[in-house]
């Protein structure tokens, strides 16, 4: 049993009603709060698997989901889903190749194509999770009233409670919300990954894009896009590449700073005030 020392039992379980059993695990990197480890079974299969000790109730199930529905559409690849439950969520495990030299340009026409799958709301059709903060998802047909509700002040607010924004801080947050008709275009719901940073692309073995650790919902296509320029990562070619499939309004460069107050605000609250300074910056220039 040493060898599968730490590995959620209902799995195992489940593992073993079907013959098969864990001959051997290792730790993986890139997690910022789960348990990662890779897996191989007796029959030769290599899963992925990430645990939690005490998540927040429907966090894997909703990234379960959100897999489901990138990949769904065929426009970007997404690892299987293989089991889940409250405590742990299982992958296929899809080891890594030297990226081909068109990378950037196929996850740049690829991100567009999903881009393309549209409704008729904003929102999905549960809650989602952007790190291990919960994403409200209520279903709305009125942008600039999503975002503000569900997205800025919700999370403002949550900075408030924690000490780390004051009040003034949020009622300039709440000014900005009531400046989006003027400072964002109208744009049609579309999917979205939702917390697209590089981290979150992978590199399957043939060396192209597959995306991993969503927190989808139906929105502006523009604010995935912010999330890429937030940390880097995305050459221009990427950009080019999008464009080509799927152009975005003029100024667009220009507005991600502003969807990117979510992503600061949501570091603010996960990671403490070494994102304050970002976050008070972005306010000072929109409020």
């Amino acid at each position: 049993m040493g060898r599968v020392s730490g590995i959620e039992p209902a799995f195992l379980q489940w593992l073993a009603g079907q013959g098969k059993e864990v001959i051997s695990q290792c730790s993986t990197t890139g997690g910022c709060v789960a348990d990662s480890r890779k897996l191989v079974l007796n029959d030769g299969a290599q899963l992925f698997i990430k645990q939690l000790t005490d998540p927040a109730p429907g966090l894997f199930s909703a990234e379960a989901l959100g897999l489901s529905a990138l990949s769904e559409g065929g426009a970007v690849r997404t690892p299987d889903v293989v089991y889940q439950n409250e405590c742990c969520l299982v992958l296929e495990y899809i080891e890594a190749a030297t990226r081909i030299f068109s990378f950037d340009e196929e996850l740049g026409r690829h991100l567009a194509s999903l881009h393309s799958i549209r409704r008729d709301f904003f929102g999905f059709e549960r809650d989602t999770f952007c790190g291990t903060t919960r994403q409200p998802n209520l279903r709305s047909d009125n942008g600039y009233e999503f975002y503000t509700q569900q997205r800025f002040t919700y999370l403002a607010r949550l900075c408030c409670d924690k000490g780390y924004l004051s009040a003034q801080d949020l009622s300039a947050i709440e000014s900005i919300c009531r400046k989006l008709p003027e400072l964002i275009p109208q744009q049609p719901p579309v999917l979205l990954h939702g917390d697209l940073w590089s981290g979150n692309v992978h590199t399957d073995t043939d060396g192209k894009p597959v995306l991993i650790d969503p927190a989808v919902y139906y929105g502006w296509a523009e604010a995935d896009l912010a999330m890429t320029a937030l940390f880097g990562g995305f050459s221009s070619c990427f950009y080019a590449a999008y464009q080509e499939v799927r152009p975005l309004d003029s100024g667009w460069e220009q507005r991600l700073e502003l969807y990117n107050l979510w992503h600061l605000l949501n570091h603010l609250l996960l990671f403490g005030e070494s994102y304050l300074s970002d976050v008070k910056q972005v306010i000072k220039k929109y409020a």
